[in-house]
């Protein structure tokens, strides 16, 4: 079920519109009839459409997409426009947008004028959703920005799960964006691959749109999953600064992560998509940062997970891979030795030695290669920003009640 407001909050708004629309207003005339007289009346000339800001009625307009390997030259020179103009525009507004970064598959608009010539006066590139880039070639030519309105609706959705969340929630309707971001709200507290028939959700949510088209879920505004028979409430609340999802109690749904797998190290090598690799002599991607410390220093878990492997693997050597929860996974590489009973299957806590530093696989010397991995994809470790796991303070705790009273109702609702 997915409604934004009661039947009765509607019902009292349509009677609230229907009563303020049915004022009239008075110039202080003795004509108040709400009729001119006939020798005022005048004739009507409607708006002219705009689109992007131009008015589209003076203008025969073409869509397309940009082709792969296609350059914007060809196809404003097949519309009338000359490369001189076409120079002026590119050049005078590199500072506004950078024509090389114009995407194949993208969406364009033309505006040609409706005469003869059929020339281009405007071309309009959809860079995404949101953001949009204007060619104007008039009395000057130049590049300007356009920025959609993003609409925002609020929302709230329930649901039983008879398999998994996501069949429950995109099954009905749902943007699929949100029980992504649902799964990274309770991704500490709730077992995703563990869920189980009968299990329940319950979310109030802003929705993103642009024009008619849904962008998916915004923010969340409050949220409540019952798994194995617990019902865990999600309440964000800001503290620090930082906005953060936490439970009836007040302590924070998230675990931070440890700053580093070593406590005595340092960094030989950042995360890189292009870096020349030291024995190979050849650029490749580098998902991981290298701490460089001497064979045997202890490695430790940064946070609570299972071990999902434990072995050897190629080029990575002696390697130990953890997964955290349904959304976060670690990886150790170019491992000595592991740690006592870490294999397959074996259950760590934050700070757990895991393994100890080595050489092992394609390595130059002792180092650890540490990875991290955010939904099966690799990120920077270094930019990871550890969520706080403080509980709410003592001095935030009224703060906090209001804010948990209010969600609680409002949860209860639905």
């Amino acid at each position: 079920m997915m409604i934004m407001v009661r039947k009765k909050i509607l019902l009292m708004i349509l009677i609230l519109f229907a009563i303020l629309t049915s004022c009239r207003f008075f110039d202080g005339s003795e004509n108040n009839s709400g009729m001119a007289p006939a020798d005022s009346l005048v004739p009507f000339t409607p708006d002219p459409l705009m689109l992007f800001g131009i008015p589209a009625d003076s203008f025969n307009i073409d869509t397309g997409k940009i082709k792969r390997n296609g350059f914007l030259s060809e196809i404003l020179l097949k519309n009338g426009v000359p490369m001189q103009e076409i120079n002026q525009a590119v050049e005078g507004s590199d500072s506004v947008f950078d024509v090389r970064k114009i995407r194949s598959g993208n969406n364009y608009v033309l505006f040609r004028e409706k005469d003869s010539t059929a020339r281009a006066r405007y071309m309009v590139y959809e860079h995404d959703p949101v953001l949009f880039y204007v060619f104007s070639f008039n009395d000057s030519a130049n590049i300007t920005t356009y920025r959609k309105e993003i609409r925002k609706l609020i929302r709230y959705s329930s649901g039983t799960i008879a398999n998994s969340l996501w069949e429950a929630m995109v099954g009905t309707g749902i943007h699929p964006s949100l029980p992504f971001a649902l799964s990274e709200i309770f991704a500490w507290t709730v077992d995703f691959f563990g869920i189980q028939k009968g299990d329940s959700y319950k979310v109030i949510y802003e929705e993103l749109f642009i024009d008619n088209r849904s962008l998916g879920a915004g923010r969340i505004y409050g949220a409540q999953f019952t798994w194995a028979g617990k019902t865990i409430t999600a309440i964000p609340f800001t503290q620090d600064g930082k906005e953060s999802y936490y439970d009836e109690e007040g302590n924070s749904l998230r675990k931070a992560f440890l700053k580093a797998p070593l406590r005595y190290s340092r960094i030989s090598s950042r995360y890189s998509s292009s870096r020349l690799h030291p024995i190979l002599r050849i650029r490749r991607p580098h998902y991981g940062v290298d701490y460089a410390a001497p064979v045997g220093t202890p490695v430790q878990s940064v946070g609570d997970g299972r071990v999902t492997f434990a072995g050897i693997e190629g080029a990575s050597g002696r390697i130990v891979r953890i997964t955290h929860n349904s959304v976060y996974s670690t990886a150790y590489l170019h491992l000595s030795r592991f740690g006592e009973g870490i294999r397959a299957g074996a259950t760590v806590k934050q700070g757990d030695i895991i393994g100890y530093v080595g050489s092992t696989g394609l390595s130059t010397g002792p180092h650890l290669d540490f990875r991290f991995y955010k939904n099966g994809s690799p990120v920077d470790p270094l930019t990871v920003e550890a969520p706080p796991v403080e509980p709410v303070s003592e001095e935030n705790l009224e703060r906090f009640e209001k804010s948990k009273t209010l969600m609680l109702n409002l949860l209860s609702t639905f």
